[in-house]
Order: structure tokens, then C-alpha cells, then sequence
């Protein structure tokens, strides 16, 4: 039994000094709590907490904010619109910072989002705020709008 416990234990020890995917770096970064609702509304939160791995281009609280009330309920009432709109913010692949070139990139969605890199990077009409923070399935860049889907 001495055995069980302490290989318990050790077990545990090992699953917290583990790194965060996706999603529970978001949650603990603070500043993503409409994106981490979003993704539970839409589903998404295993796709995101799978082997990825994923370029998320995440937006902010304040992204969202940014986004009429009225518009922002109703995507989050309407599971295949929103679907489309989050998944329209993530690129198959980990690309960090020092990789992205400007031109068209195919994101999970389907439609191809546009990257500009003059003057700081640009997704859309989005700016990159924060750039490579590291999960164990990817990497998150924050933008400062929410970007929709063509």
C-alpha cells in the first residue's frame, strides 16, 4: 500500500509539473475569460486541449468588448457561427513570432486570414499585442479585435 500511495504521489507531482495546453494557458494568463466561455459554448475546449498542435491567434476581454453586446450574445447563442468565428482564429501548426510572414494563411475554419508585417504584425484588421506564449500543443498570440470570417 506504502508503494500505491508514494507512486500516486510521485504521479501527481508529475501531472502538476507538467506544461498547459492551450486553453488552461489562457485561463490562467486572466485576461481570456470571453474567449475560454466562448470555446465552451462552442465545444471546442477538447479540440483545444488536443495534440495539436495550434497557432491560436487570441483575443482579449477587451477584444471582446469591442464587440457590439447585442452581436456578441447572439454568436454566443448560435453554436455553428461561432464555431466558425473561433476557429477562424486558429492555424494548424505552432508558427512562432520569428516565423510568421506576411500573406494569406488557411486557418482551422477553412478561410484564409490576412498577415501584414509591416509595423507590427497584423491578422486582418487585428493587431498582435503579445506574441509566443507557449503551450504543450501550441502557442497563443494575442490580437487586439476580435477578427470574423469572410
Amino acid at each position: 500500500m506504502k508503494k500505491f500511495i508514494a507512486l500516486s504521489a510521485l504521479a501527481l507531482a508529475a501531472a502538476g509539473a507538467q506544461a498547459k495546453d492551450i486553453v488552461d494557458t489562457a485561463v490562467a494568463a486572466g485576461n481570456f475569460k470571453t474567449l475560454a466561455t466562448a470555446l465552451q459554448a462552442a465545444g471546442l475546449v477538447d479540440t483545444l486541449k488536443g495534440p495539436g498542435p495550434f497557432t491560436v491567434f487570441a483575443p482579449t476581454d477587451a477584444a471582446f468588448a469591442k464587440v457590439p453586446k447585442a452581436d456578441l450574445d447572439a454568436l454566443l447563442k448560435d453554436k455553428a457561427k461561432l464555431t466558425a468565428v473561433l476557429t477562424y482564429h486558429v492555424v494548424p501548426g505552432k508558427v512562432m513570432a520569428k516565423d510568421v510572414k506576411a500573406g494569406k494563411v488557411k486557418t482551422v475554419q477553412g478561410s484564409e486570414l490576412t498577415v501584414s508585417t509591416s509595423g507590427g504584425v497584423m491578422v486582418d484588421n487585428a493587431k498582435v499585442t503579445t506574441t509566443d506564449i507557449a503551450a504543450d500543443n501550441g502557442v497563443i498570440h494575442v490580437i487586439d479585435t476580435v477578427v470574423m470570417p469572410k
